[in-house]
Protein backbone atom coordinates (compact mmCIF):
# COMPACT_ATOMS: atom_id res chain seq x y z
CA UNK A 1 0.00 0.00 0.00
CA UNK A 2 3.09 2.27 0.68
CA UNK A 3 4.31 1.66 -2.72
CA UNK A 4 0.42 2.88 -4.47
CA UNK A 5 0.81 5.89 -2.22
CA UNK A 6 4.20 7.14 -3.32
CA UNK A 7 3.45 5.81 -7.03
CA UNK A 8 0.67 9.02 -6.70
CA UNK A 9 2.63 10.90 -5.00
CA UNK A 10 4.72 11.19 -7.37
CA UNK A 11 2.87 10.98 -10.34
CA UNK A 12 1.17 14.18 -9.05
CA UNK A 13 4.42 15.61 -8.85
CA UNK A 14 4.76 14.91 -12.85
CA UNK A 15 1.85 16.28 -13.71
CA UNK A 16 2.08 19.46 -11.58
CA UNK A 17 5.46 19.58 -13.39
CA UNK A 18 4.16 19.17 -16.88
CA UNK A 19 1.25 21.50 -16.37
CA UNK A 20 3.96 24.24 -15.20
CA UNK A 21 6.27 23.35 -18.17
CA UNK A 22 3.24 23.65 -20.54
CA UNK A 23 2.06 26.80 -19.49
CA UNK A 24 5.32 28.12 -19.35
CA UNK A 25 5.54 27.55 -23.33
CA UNK A 26 2.12 28.32 -24.39
CA UNK A 27 2.44 31.46 -22.75
CA UNK A 28 0.89 34.45 -24.60
CA UNK A 29 0.83 37.62 -23.52
CA UNK A 30 -1.98 39.61 -24.36
CA UNK A 31 -2.32 43.48 -24.88
CA UNK A 32 -3.94 45.77 -22.64
CA UNK A 33 -7.12 45.86 -22.95
CA UNK A 34 -8.14 49.42 -23.88
CA UNK A 35 -9.55 51.48 -20.34
CA UNK A 36 -12.72 52.71 -23.05
CA UNK A 37 -13.48 49.68 -23.01
CA UNK A 38 -14.51 49.37 -19.32
CA UNK A 39 -16.19 52.74 -19.15
CA UNK A 40 -19.77 53.04 -18.69
CA UNK A 41 -21.77 55.52 -20.02
CA UNK A 42 -23.99 57.56 -17.76
CA UNK A 43 -27.82 58.54 -18.51
CA UNK A 44 -28.92 61.93 -19.97
CA UNK A 45 -29.25 63.99 -16.57
CA UNK A 46 -33.10 64.53 -15.40
CA UNK A 47 -33.14 68.45 -15.48
CA UNK A 48 -36.69 69.62 -13.99
CA UNK A 49 -38.42 71.78 -16.41
CA UNK A 50 -36.66 70.52 -19.39
CA UNK A 51 -38.38 69.63 -22.19
CA UNK A 52 -38.91 65.73 -22.95
CA UNK A 53 -37.84 65.97 -26.46
CA UNK A 54 -34.55 67.49 -25.27
CA UNK A 55 -33.92 64.67 -22.32
CA UNK A 56 -34.68 61.87 -25.67
CA UNK A 57 -32.33 63.46 -27.54
CA UNK A 58 -29.31 63.19 -25.08
CA UNK A 59 -30.40 59.99 -23.78
CA UNK A 60 -30.39 58.73 -27.52
CA UNK A 61 -26.80 60.71 -28.28
CA UNK A 62 -25.98 58.55 -24.88
CA UNK A 63 -26.84 55.23 -26.13
CA UNK A 64 -25.20 55.79 -29.50
CA UNK A 65 -21.46 56.38 -28.01
CA UNK A 66 -22.04 53.27 -26.25
CA UNK A 67 -22.72 51.50 -29.01
CA UNK A 68 -19.65 53.10 -30.63
CA UNK A 69 -18.01 51.77 -27.52
CA UNK A 70 -19.74 48.46 -27.82
CA UNK A 71 -18.05 47.77 -31.62
CA UNK A 72 -14.64 49.22 -30.90
CA UNK A 73 -13.91 46.64 -28.17
CA UNK A 74 -15.46 43.96 -29.94
CA UNK A 75 -13.08 44.99 -32.84
CA UNK A 76 -10.34 44.73 -30.36
CA UNK A 77 -11.35 41.40 -28.63
CA UNK A 78 -12.26 40.27 -32.51
CA UNK A 79 -8.48 40.96 -33.60
CA UNK A 80 -6.66 39.88 -30.61
CA UNK A 81 -8.47 36.39 -31.08
CA UNK A 82 -7.55 36.19 -34.85
CA UNK A 83 -3.90 36.70 -34.05
CA UNK A 84 -3.77 33.67 -31.79
CA UNK A 85 -4.52 31.62 -33.90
Amino acid sequence: MVTTLISCASDKALKQAATVQGTAQARVTLPAYPEDCRAKEPHAALTEGAEIRSILKRERAALDRQNARTDRCATFYDDTARGLK
